[in-house]
């Protein structure tokens, strides 16, 4: 009698314990999932965030939440998240300035993405454009780098803060060709944008999604965009490429992130899952409907990827000496 009351507290005891290690991931997910944003609400990254949790959580059957922690460039979210458990319950929807610059810009080692991030895959691209004001005279990415050049200085440009891919293409277009311009920097798109309209300032490299309605009312006008293909948004604009320019291909990127550590198990579930929604019609057409392409890498390829622009950019910012102010 004694050995059946052992067996059976042994047997309930192994019941209460959480489940950890390949059970766990197998399981996963069992409760709430935390989406964190490095931004406030509204703009690319918490609407891809909002986007693919919503989808998320009716095909995974449990709650997925956006967390905005907005703050320091992505920094303070970016850390906090770094610092989580690896166990699937709280991932990062991060872009170019939170996961690759926001360390190198604020001159801490609060995290590296290499060492404390595990890509799982892209959600969106959104590329560039570069507007001008009406009031300029050129009409032609040609005609805009001879006017910077013939009056070295004179321009000025609508930046969203410092060391966003805006302001670092800005900075690579500058190096590439000789030229300089007065670059304004901005605590965020929306007053920039509304400078740019008002005539303030003359010129800025903007996110399609951003700039596309002031484009298409004629209040700016639109001279070139990032990526390899001209955008379905404004298909009469050229690409830098196409111009004679590949190398000023910026263009900002969303993606998801685990802690290191996190199961491969779960890794691999997200990504296929994620890879599925992402090609979904109605999906694709809600990440259109902000101005991206919906986009899913596997983890290597997208890993590929941040590595490739982690090489591209990092030096941009050092060269310009770009640092959190």
């Amino acid at each position: 009698m004694m050995r059946f009351f052992a067996i059976m507290w042994a047997a309930v005891a192994l019941l209460m314990t959480p489940l950890t290690g390949p059970v766990a991931a197998q399981q996963w997910p069992a409760r709430t999932v935390r989406l964190v944003v490095p931004y406030p609400a509204g703009g690319n990254v918490d609407g891809a965030a909002r986007i693919i949790g919503s989808k998320l959580q009716e095909i995974l059957g449990q709650t997925f939440i956006v967390e905005n922690k907005a703050g320091a460039g992505g920094l303070i979210a970016g850390e906090a998240f770094a610092k989580s458990a690896p166990d699937g319950y709280t991932l990062f929807v991060g872009a170019n300035g939170p996961v690759l610059f926001a360390p190198e810009i604020a001159q801490r080692d609060a995290y590296n993405w290499k060492r404390d991030f595990l890509p799982i895959t892209s959600i969106s691209m959104t590329p560039l454009v570069l507007e001008v004001h009406p009031s300029v005279p050129a009409k032609t990415l040609k005609e805009f780098f001879e006017l910077a050049r013939r009056e070295p200085g004179k321009l000025t440009m609508a930046s969203p803060g410092p060391g966003t891919t805006n302001h670092l293409l800005s900075e690579l277009v500058q190096s590439t060709l000789g030229l300089q311009w007065l670059t304004v920097q901005y605590r965020g798109n929306a007053p920039a944008s509304t400078d740019l309209i008002g005539g303030q300032v003359q010129f800025a490299f903007d996110q399609i999604s951003v700039g596309l309605p002031f484009i298409k009312n004629g209040m700016v006008r639109a001279l070139a965009v990032t990526g390899a293909n001209r955008a379905s948004w404004i298909p009469d604009v050229p690409t830098f490429t196409e111009l004679g320019y590949k190398e000023f291909d910026g263009q900002t990127f969303t993606g998801l992130f685990a802690p290191a550590g996190t199961p491969a198990e779960i890794v691999t579930k997200l990504h296929d899952t994620l890879a599925k929604i992402l090609k979904d019609p109605e999906v694709v057409a809600k990440f259109n409907a902000l101005g991206a392409e919906a986009v899913a890498m596997t983890p290597a390829e997208f890993k590929s990827y941040l590595e490739r622009e982690d090489a591209k950019w990092i030096p941009v910012v050092r060269k310009a000496n770009i640092k959190a102010g």
